[in-house]
């Protein structure tokens, strides 16, 4: 009886970790061009670069940039 207690421990503890993971993957889809815009802009200021917001969310560049890679 202790080993399928053990066993049960641990696929209860590897369901918690994949609802994380899912959880995690549907965030960073869903935050993840708010994201890069952020980061974007904090790099734009940090090197003296005018920010410019792209078409849609996440496709903000640096002026100046001339390989815009994300668009």
């Amino acid at each position: 009886m202790k080993l399928n207690r053990k066993g049960q421990t641990l696929v209860e503890y590897v369901l918690i970790i994949s609802l994380i993971t899912v959880v995690a993957i549907g965030l960073v889809k869903i935050f993840g061009g708010y994201l890069q815009d952020a980061v974007t802009k904090m790099g734009c200021n940090i090197s003296g670069k005018e920010y410019v917001e792209g078409e849609k969310v996440g496709g903000g560049y640096c002026s100046g940039d001339e390989n815009k890679l994300f668009e």
